[in-house]
Order: structure tokens, then sequence, then C-alpha cells
């Protein structure tokens, strides 16, 4: 296995041989860079590695961005490419339901790898927002159709993508969050008294 290091500063994790004179996240010199070690099983950094959850949740983002934009373009300029408009409109809102469903399904089996479980708080909540999001999602999916549901069609995307800025904030919460099982290699040095000290963590 490749000898890793860390940097201090950013957490950026690299491979020892390709650090150069910075570190290529934050910018500062290679002196801030500290062993590393991997405690994380090779199957589980290989699932985690494929990064499904974060290109699942970009293509759902894309559309409940799209969707509330969409209706409003749709209905302020109603003589501006009309029927392309409503098309993409229609495209829109039947992907949305099976994107946010290919979310929550790579979202829950990225926790159960990355954490080993989804009985946490946030996790919990962000599973509980994530249904309420299908939900509105599925429900736009049959009235959007329908211009006499302009308005509600209007409404419920508009909370889709408050709830979905909502998950995204938790999201990043957990970006830094140290995996189970994963941790910084510690120096360790004695002091003028001979006392053991751990240097290198933060």
């Amino acid at each position: 296995m490749k000898e890793l290091v860390r940097c201090r500063p950013c957490g950026f994790v690299m491979e020892a041989d390709k650090l150069g004179d910075f570190c290529p996240a934050c910018g500062m010199p290679r002196k801030v860079f500290e062993p590393y070690r991997e405690r994380v099983s090779p199957n589980r950094l290989r699932l985690l590695n494929l990064d499904l959850h974060p290109i699942a949740i970009h293509l759902s983002q894309s559309l409940v961005i799209s969707i509330p934009m969409l209706v409003i373009i749709t209905k302020l300029l109603p003589d501006f490419q009309t029927e392309v408009l409503k098309s993409v409109l229609v495209f829109a809102v039947t992907l949305f339901p099976f994107t946010l469903l290919l979310a929550i399904i790579t979202g829950i089996a990225d926790g159960l790898t990355r954490f080993k479980s989804l009985a946490t708080q946030l996790l919990r909540v962000k599973i509980i927002f994530s249904l309420i999001i299908l939900t509105l999602s599925v429900t736009i999916f049959f009235i959007a159709s329908h211009e006499e549901f302009y308005i509600l069609t209007l409404v419920l995307s508009i909370l889709s993508l408050a709830a979905g800025i909502r998950l995204g904030l938790w999201g990043k919460k957990l970006i830094n969050v140290i995996l189970p099982g994963t941790f910084p290699q510690k120096k360790v040095s004695k002091n003028t008294k001979g006392e053991i000290q751990q240097e290198g963590a933060l």
C-alpha cells in the first residue's frame, strides 16, 4: 500500500510520492504535511471512491433548480418557444422523482458504508427531508401538466428547492467528517521530562 500524507491545515490526503512543494488543495508548504494511515477497509474505500451519491445528488439538484425556473419562464413569456419550454418542463418533472430515488438509495448505501449506521441524528433528518422532497416531486409529476395547477406546481417546486438547499447545507457539514476507523498517524515524542507527547493531530 502506498504511503499517504495529510495536510494538517486543510485535511487533504494524498500519496506521499506525488506531493510537490505545496498542498494542491490549500497551497500551504509541504512541511505542514504529516504521515497518514488509512484504516478503512479496501472494499469500503472502493465503494466510497465511486462517488455514486454525490453524482446522484447533482442530477437531482439540477432538476430541483430548473423546474421552478421553467414554470416561471413559461408563464412570464407565453410566446417564447412555448412548446419547447413545456416539453423541457415535462421532461424535467418526469425525471425528477427518479433522480431523487437514486439519490436516496445511493445516500443510504453511502451512509452505511461511511458511518456504518443511519441512526445518527443528522442522517435521520436527511432521510426524512429526502422523503419529503420525493413526495413533493411525485405530486408535481401528477399535476404539472395541468394548466389550472400552475400556482400549486410553482409552490411545490419552490418548497422542493428550499428543502434541497437545506439538505445540501447538512451534507456540507458531513464532508470533513473522519470516517470510523480512519485517523491520522500521530507522531510520538518525549518532552524534556521524559513524558510522551502526541504530535501532528488537529
